[in-house]
């Protein structure tokens, strides 16, 4: 099964990058207050960006790298 890297904006417009099997299962529990302790306050949050990778190691070196990005460049990657 294939894991997903994504970018969630939420309703304050911070940008949250996260991983996950089911991206619309993670998207929801987002949206409920029930996917981290970052977007429990700041839903809703919409999809902008996601990525399949094969395996989980894969996924967490790729939501690394993102993280890393400055504000424009994770931008870049949903505007474009």
């Amino acid at each position: 099964m294939s894991w997903y890297v994504y970018i969630i904006e939420c309703k304050d417009n911070l940008l949250y990058t996260g991983i996950t099997k089911d991206l619309e299962r993670r998207v929801k529990e987002h949206n409920s207050g029930n996917g981290c302790r970052f977007t429990r306050y700041r839903a809703p949050v919409k999809l902008m960006h996601s990525e399949r990778v094969r395996t989980r190691p894969q996924a967490l070196i790729r939501e690394a790298e993102i993280k890393r990005f400055p504000r424009m460049k994770k931008l870049e990657l949903f505007i474009s």
